[in-house]
């Protein structure tokens, strides 16, 4: 295992659109592990693939205390989203140090891959249910400060900016 470099935005690889992994093989299996390392060190409680630079259909979740809940979501679809939305206070480790109200569907199922390359499908809402749909925007190259003002996108990249120059992030 290893801890992956995260991309930060405005990083324009944050917008690459991840493509549907064809076989579950070592190297997946590899990227999962990292990932979930990655993910673990940073602390996070999700994290996709794009942002770690590899442009596939992976997401890691683990909402648990204890951090020894790990899901993996490959090739992950939403199959049904409430009409009800529901805002959310989100954060990105993508974008550290910023959080903003987010509104998305309160309810989503989801189909995907698990590690072993079985399709299943899950019913979620409340916390998984915004981080099953934030971490599937990366892999569509969407970033969560795309739902904010041009404004607040512009301060929160050049703040970023700022910070990376200076060895902070």
């Amino acid at each position: 295992m290893a801890v992956l470099p995260i991309l930060h935005y405005p990083d324009p690889r944050l917008h690459t659109v991840a493509k549907p992994v064809a076989e579950i093989n070592q190297k997946i299996k590899q990227l999962v592990s990292d990932m979930a390392q990655t993910m673990y060190e940073a602390p996070g409680i999700g994290l996709a693939a794009t942002q770690v630079n590899a442009h596939v259909q992976v997401i890691v979740i683990d909402l648990s205390d204890e951090r020894n809940q790990l899901q993996v979501f490959i090739n992950p679809e939403i199959t049904w989203a409430s009409e009800e939305k529901k805002v959310w206070q989100e954060g990105c480790l993508s974008v550290p140090d910023f959080y903003d109200e987010v509104l998305r569907p309160s309810e989503v199922k989801v189909r995907a891959l698990d590690i072993d390359g079985k399709s299943f499908e899950i019913h979620a809402d409340g916390l998984m249910a915004v981080c099953i749909q934030h971490e599937m925007d990366h892999l569509k190259g969407k970033v969560f400060v795309e739902y904010l003002s041009s404004l607040k996108r512009m301060r929160i990249a050049g703040k970023l900016k700022k910070k990376s120059k200076a060895g902070e992030i």
